[in-house]
C-alpha cells in the first residue's frame, strides 16, 4: 500500500515557476514508477510526466516539453514536478500516481495509486 501526499501547488502569474512535491509512504518507494498528471475543469485527466523507479527514465507530454522537468529523491520518498515558463492553460489540479514497476507508464490505468492533487492555477 502507498499513500501520496501532493504539496507545492498555488497562484502564479504567466511566466512563472511552482515545484509541486509528492511524498509518498512506504519503504519500498524506490520500487514505484510514478507519474504526474493533471486535470482542467470539464477535462479529462490527462498525463503530464513519468518517472521510472530509478530515475534513469523520464519524459514529459508534448504540451509541456522543455518547461516541466519530472525528477525523484527516493532517500526522501518523494517526486517533483518543476514547472517553468507557465502559462494560463496549466491550470489545473496536478495529481500524483504510483505504480508497481521498473517502466515509465503515461496511462491512468497503469497506475494502482493517486494522491488527492493540488491546484495550480496560472493567471494572464
Amino acid at each position: 500500500q502507498v499513500q501520496l501526499v501532493e504539496s507545492g501547488g498555488g497562484l502564479v502569474q504567466a511566466g512563472g515557476s511552482l515545484r509541486l512535491s509528492c511524498a509518498a509512504s512506504g519503504r519500498t518507494f524506490s520500487s514505484y514508477a510514478m507519474g504526474w498528471f493533471r486535470q482542467a475543469p470539464g477535462k479529462e485527466r490527462e498525463f503530464v510526466a513519468a518517472i521510472n523507479w530509478s530515475g534513469g527514465n523520464a519524459w514529459c507530454a508534448d504540451s509541456v516539453k522543455g518547461r516541466f522537468t519530472i525528477s525523484r529523491d527516493n532517500a526522501k520518498n518523494t517526486v517533483y514536478l518543476q514547472m517553468n515558463s507557465l502559462k494560463p492553460e496549466d491550470t489545473a489540479v496536478y495529481y500524483c500516481a504510483a505504480t508497481y514497476s521498473d517502466q515509465t507508464h503515461r496511462f491512468l490505468n497503469e497506475y494502482d495509486y493517486w494522491g488527492q492533487g493540488t491546484q495550480v492555477t496560472v493567471s494572464s
